[in-house]
């Protein structure tokens, strides 16, 4: 998969983070962006309801501390033109995606101005992050839609092209709430990605380089079948279960760490339980 290395950061987050508490995995956005001094850009391209979700997102970040933050509303692919779009973009040290469809974002957004001017500022170092529909487009290759609390089958789930922020990978959403460990394994088998990524509600991965970290309440699943030793897909028909045998599987909660080039956990700076247990003692 792609190197991130020489690039912004990424908060991709499984959806219904946290907005009236701690907020840690906002905060934590807010924080790589600048803190105080943030100018933060929050893209509502996703949801049917910009104005009541932009707002909402305003009095979250202008209660953290930031004192610049903008709502930019693409519901057409014109708007993705607009020079005053363009310029806020161009001036953002943090850009953030709202949840909602997917789809929206692709439809409004992927390949115009806009599109190309985020991927600029994100190769300049700022970072970009997203929640739920905002987490989904962040690959080459996105899941739009699909079954929950099935089996992996091929016509568990559809894929279309991502935003390509994050390529080489598959993420899902709302992954343990929503049982989505079905169309995960569907969506990853039918793309020519190994990696697969299952984040859970107010839990996010914020991937830095070639190394990502898990922030939030709950966990991350990791689903690695770069040497897998079989599957069944040539010759399936569509409504067939699929198999997959040899994959690797990784749980990740917060503070753990994960190598996306070895694709290996980061294991050196873990604690065990015994030895939280020793220090607590």
């Amino acid at each position: 998969m792609a190197s991130n290395e020489n690039q912004g950061k990424l908060l991709i987050i499984g959806g219904a983070e946290d907005k009236e508490g701690e907020c840690k995995i906002l905060r934590e956005f807010l924080r790589c962006a600048g803190g105080t001094k943030a100018r933060i850009v929050v893209m509502t391209a996703a949801t049917s309801l910009p104005g009541e979700v932009g707002d909402n997102y305003i009095r979250v970040f202008e209660r953290l501390g930031a004192e610049d933050v903008r709502v930019v509303d693409t519901q057409r692919p014109e708007d993705a033109n607009n020079p005053d779009y363009l310029e806020a973009i161009e001036q953002a040290t943090g850009i953030f995606f709202t949840g909602g469809d997917q789809a929206r974002i692709i439809s409004c957004l992927k390949d115009t101005k806009l599109d190309a001017a985020m991927h600029k500022r994100y190769s300049e170092g700022i970072i970009i992050g997203g929640t739920s529909a905002g987490a989904a487009m962040m690959p080459d290759m996105m899941i739009i839609e699909g079954d929950s609390e099935t089996n992996p089958r091929v016509d568990v789930v559809a894929m279309g092209p991502g935003m390509g922020f994050l390529p080489g990978v598959v993420i899902d959403q709302h992954f343990a709430q929503r049982g989505r460990l079905g169309r995960l394994v569907s969506a990853l088998l039918l793309q020519p990605a190994v990696l697969g990524f299952g984040i859970d509600e107010n839990t996010a991965i914020l991937v830095s380089g070639d190394e990502l970290e898990v922030i939030g309440e709950s966990a991350v699943t990791v689903i690695d079948e770069s040497e897998k030793l079989h599957d069944n897909l040539d010759g399936l028909l569509k409504d067939e279960a699929l198999a997959i045998c040899g994959a690797k599987l990784h749980i990740l909660p917060h503070g753990y760490r994960f190598n996306l080039k070895t694709r290996q956990p980061v294991l050196h700076n873990v604690a065990t339980t015994a030895e939280r247990e020793t220090a607590i003692a």
